[in-house]
């Protein structure tokens, strides 16, 4: 299959690129920045401006579109920067791959959008926490994802069965480096991470190995065609990025947790893998357990 990742060069781009590369597809990518490897697959294009993602999708002409290409922390630049941004990328991404021909788009969405973290208080309606649980985005960050998600829907009712699309929601990413003792997206270290509960406790805990994930967006190439259009996945790890059971961890940190967090056994995470597992038969293969050295 013919694929063009956007936003190729950043840290889940790169584990993406390399892994449908070794699946065996014809990958290539598209950032402002230069990627740190595979760069014969790669070139420069600003999809935010709509004649710019015209010309880079009719350049390559791709079976499948995995839509990556974002400001990827939240408070990393302005709100309405990151908003507007973020939401324009997804609209010309989707728009030019329907144009282009491409029969399949992935878009990249956050867990953020169930708004945990909030300054005001936060409860979840449930745990673990599954793509039927409400949304409720307080920042621009988790806003755009949102959109980015919206957008997908529109497109997948505009379009109808030409375009098969569906939206992920990745949990905090961790690169194969970052197990080694590189600085994760925070600029703390996973060992860290898992010393101080503080540090993961804001998102809940939440995280998935790069290759993983990158397996996931190979499951979805593969079975876009099989499965119903507009789905929306979480995809993470198979447990807490804790030494702890969330059972005891979740109600130190979120205090209106404590009568759901009694629901998550053992090592369980917060986010909900079934419906990938489900529909796609996918599971994670890696765990902070079997990866930190």
């Amino acid at each position: 299959m013919r694929v063009l990742v956007t936003g190729g060069s950043g840290r889940l781009g790169e584990s993406v690129v390399d892994g449908l590369l070794q699946a065996g597809h014809d990958v290539v990518s598209v950032d402002l920045r230069e990627p740190r490897q595979h760069r014969d697959t790669w070139f420069p294009a600003d999809l935010t401006v709509v004649d710019e993602a015209s010309w880079a999708l009719a350049r390559v002409r791709p079976e499948a579109v995995v839509h990556l290409a974002a400001i990827a922390v939240p408070f990393s630049r302005p709100e309405r920067e990151i908003l507007r941004t973020n939401t324009a990328l997804a609209y010309n991404v989707c728009r030019s791959a329907l144009d282009a021909g491409a029969n399949t788009v992935v878009v990249a969405s956050s867990p953020t959008v169930v708004g945990y973290g909030a300054p005001t208080g936060w409860t979840p309606a449930y745990l673990p926490i599954d793509e039927t649980h409400p949304v409720r985005p307080w920042n621009a960050y988790a806003l755009s994802k949102l959109m980015a998600e919206q957008v997908m829907r529109m497109f997948t009712a505009q379009a109808g069965d030409r375009l098969r699309l569906s939206a992920i929601r990745p949990c905090y990413v961790i690169a194969e480096d970052e197990w080694a003792g590189a600085p994760t997206q925070q600029g703390h270290t996973v060992r860290e991470r898992l010393d101080d509960p503080a540090l993961a406790a804001g998102s809940l805990f939440n995280y998935v190995d790069a290759r993983d994930a990158a397996d996931f967006v190979g499951a979805l190439l593969r079975r876009a065609h099989d499965i119903p259009n507009g789905e929306t996945f979480f995809v993470g790890a198979g447990d807490a990025l804790a030494r702890e059971p969330l059972a005891d961890l979740l109600p130190r940190f979120h205090s209106g947790t404590a009568g759901f967090a009694d629901g998550l056994p053992g090592t369980a995470a917060a986010f909900s893998n079934a419906h990938a597992e489900r529909l796609l038969g996918w599971k994670p293969e890696r765990s902070w357990r079997t990866e930190l050295r």
